[in-house]
């Protein structure tokens, strides 16, 4: 017969772990934990980010339990708020903006620099599927352009900072909730002949040198070995010489010589792919493949259209980081400042995605107390 105590503390810890989704939960630890070592690498065998990493994971899954407990009708309430501030703090950056490697994109708050772009990553596809979840009855065309409007300001507040990359996957993610929304099929057509017919001028008048740069060295990284195409040209030779198996945990010659640019951030890929190879490569995308493939599952199943089309966009947000980092890195997409969701380096990156896991398993666990 079972000890009543004993009885009680299985009951705690039910109640503790009720909320968590263990597919998504477990794929994040296990990328975490590979992380740390990774990043033990990268970082030249020094315990600095590490320890920085650790503390800003620990905040994340305080803020992971308290999210995934919360109803997202309720989180919906702040939407609109969350936004607002984002948006604020996108001006504050263009006029009092920190400036690194050339680009202005984070703001000193004192005890820590925040880059506001990784607040409008959950607060924009937040305030889209407000938006239209508020209008479901009657959502016609004014509708989907008040909602392109809400994605075109902050994505014009971040190319101006510059950052195309980031612009370009957070205005993605409000046009996935627009899409799982419900938009028909011709008007996507459309917008897609427009955006194409559209490239040329894009090409001229809205890229800046540097990223017409990239996008030609793209194309033949070799023309400016020890320029344009160094970072490219280094993070496909440190992949390459991985082979099928790789060279072992803290033997990346590549990495240890310094050959690879932003190695514990934009360019961690690179030193992963040395060290473990094609293996474990694969384990990493199969890994990615079940958090990504459960997001869409706890979308399909959402019982509410703000659920369902916040769980989607949340999703395929995840799913373009993953691919343009692994892109950039592996020289088949331009080179742009986009992390490796839970693997790179950086406080706010990290807290945003593990908030993006955080909103998907309230909705999983909004589904299994309906």
């Amino acid at each position: 017969m079972q000890h009543p105590s004993e009885h009680a503390i299985r009951r705690y810890w039910r109640k503790i772990w009720d909320p968590m989704d263990m597919w998504l939960f477990y794929s994040m630890l296990a990328i975490y934990v590979m992380s740390l070592f990774l990043l033990y690498s990268a970082d030249g065998q020094n315990i600095g980010q590490l320890e920085n990493k650790t503390l800003h994971t620990i905040v994340g899954f305080v803020l992971l339990w308290c999210i995934a407990r919360t109803r997202p009708q309720v989180l919906s309430n702040f939407a609109i708020v969350l936004y607002g501030v984002s948006l604020l703090m996108l001006v504050g950056v263009h006029f009092f903006g920190v400036i690194v490697n050339g680009s202005q994109r984070w703001l000193n708050l004192g005890i820590i620099r925040l880059q506001p772009s990784e607040l409008m990553k959950i607060a924009l596809p937040m305030t889209v599927a407000w938006y239209l979840q508020k209008h479901e009855t009657e959502l016609g065309w004014q509708h989907y352009l008040a909602a392109l409007v809400l994605i075109a300001v902050p994505g014009f507040l971040i190319l101006k900072q510059p950052d195309l990359g980031t612009a370009v996957l957070i205005m993605a993610s409000g046009l996935f909730v627009i899409f799982f929304a419900g938009l028909p099929w011709r008007v996507i057509a459309v917008a897609m002949v427009g955006f194409f017919a559209s490239l040329p001028l894009l090409w001229q008048y809205g890229m800046h040198d540097y990223q017409r740069t990239r996008v030609l060295t793209l194309l033949d990284p070799t023309k400016d070995p020890l320029g344009a195409g160094y970072h490219i040209l280094q993070s496909m030779t440190a992949i390459g010489s991985g082979g099928v198996w790789g060279k072992g945990w803290l033997n990346g010659t590549q990495t240890h010589l310094d050959y690879i640019p932003e190695s514990t951030t934009d360019f961690i890929f690179a030193v992963y792919g040395e060290e473990f190879g094609l293996i474990g490569n694969l384990l990493l995308l199969a890994v990615y493949t079940i958090m990504l493939g459960r997001g869409l599952y706890i979308a399909a199943k959402a019982p509410t259209l703000y659920s369902r089309t916040l769980a989607g966009a949340l999703t395929m947000t995840l799913f373009c980081y993953v691919f343009v980092n692994m892109g950039m890195v592996s020289g088949i997409l331009p080179v742009v400042g986009v992390p490796l969701p839970l693997v790179s380096y950086g406080g706010t990156a990290t807290l945003s995605i593990m908030i993006i896991v955080a909103m998907l398993m309230g909705i999983s666990n909004q589904q299994s107390k309906m």
